[in-house]
């Protein structure tokens, strides 16, 4: 089960306390008492495995560690340790107690969330011409604690969409290093998967259903993902008896959910050519090409229509890289 949104809460380690400690060297006098480490800060960092918040789905609480406190003979504590939390790429970080909010948008991005307390002085640092013992120091600074609400939406340079059975896994699989699963029954696919050709991160959309955007099926966790993605490819089966049909339902999908998804640059691949006769894919190519006219026949066993599709991704790569 794809976890899309999860509460945790995070806490940074304290600093530790200064020493209050005097030179035990032999002829050696003065303060000599360490200050207090620093307490770790946490971080979240982006990766792209679309799963990862499952890691938060019952471990709630997170903390890095504490400073330690400082020592006799100028020893300073030891900073705690930071901790990193990695998330999803395009996960929205809301801080539930105050105002911050930050979206994580690519692989390697860390944001700090919690900042890690500040270690006291030790007496060492209190030391002066009229003050040579003396007798104070400083206690640690607590860390911060925050509830923060992870919430994945995910970004994707094209989202491929299409009905349940459409080919979305097996192309993406033929295309990328993806390991989706592939049946002939509906929702097999059971969250979005991810791959990545090139540059290109690939987003493979589970199979939508009429009524979706009003909850239905898998409903409106998925449509929320195609929001984030660039560039659409509509999967149409070829078996299909109604490919026109099925192409206008999920089209309406998209609007009744957000009227700007229809106007995403859309490819429409005619999917599974294999399994039918090339009369009957010539015709279903001439009936779908009145509805959008970028449109191909494919099937994975057929290396020449694999490359068109390469070649669409080669072309929206150059234009991701500005025209590299």
């Amino acid at each position: 089960m794809l976890i899309d949104e999860v509460k945790i809460r995070v806490n940074s380690g304290k600093g530790g306390k200064g020493a209050i400690a005097f030179d035990k060297n032999k002829m050696a006098i003065g303060p000599a008492g360490g200050s207090g480490g620093n307490g770790g800060s946490v971080y979240l960092e982006g990766i792209i495995d679309l799963g990862a918040l499952r890691q938060f789905r019952h471990q709630k609480e997170h903390a890095a560690e504490n400073g330690r406190d400082g020592r006799g003979q100028y020893l300073d504590g030891h900073v705690g340790e930071d901790l990193t939390l990695k998330v999803p790429v395009g996960t929205v970080v809301h801080n539930l107690d105050t105002d911050f909010k930050e979206e994580i948008t690519k692989v390697g991005q860390r944001i700090m969330v919690a900042k890690g307390g500040r270690g006291g002085k030790g007496n060492f640092l209190f030391r002066a011409p009229h003050r040579t013992s003396p007798m104070i120091a400083q206690p640690g600074l607590p860390g911060e604690s925050y509830n923060l609400l992870l919430e994945l939406k995910m970004i994707a340079d094209v989202g491929l969409i299409g009905l349940p059975n459409a080919g979305k896994s097996s192309l993406i699989n033929e295309l990328t290093a993806a390991k989706s699963k592939v049946a002939n029954y509906p929702f097999t696919t059971l969250e979005p998967n991810l791959g990545v050709y090139y540059e290109l991160i690939l987003a493979d959309i589970p199979g939508l259903i009429e009524g979706a955007s009003t909850g239905k099926g898998l409903g409106t966790k998925f449509l929320r993902h195609i929001e984030r993605t660039t560039v659409l490819f509509h999967l149409i089966s070829a078996e299909s008896a109604k490919p026109v049909t099925d192409y206008k339902v999920i089209r309406a999908e998209l609007k009744k959910h957000n009227p700007k998804l229809i106007e995403k640059d859309e490819y429409v691949f005619l999917s599974k050519t294999d399994l039918t006769t090339p009369a009957n894919v010539k015709k279903t190519m001439a009936i779908l090409k009145k509805q959008n006219p970028k449109i191909a026949a494919i099937s994975i066993h057929d290396w020449d229509s694999l490359e068109k599709v390469k070649k669409i991704l080669n072309k929206i790569k150059a234009e991701k890289m500005g025209g590299v």
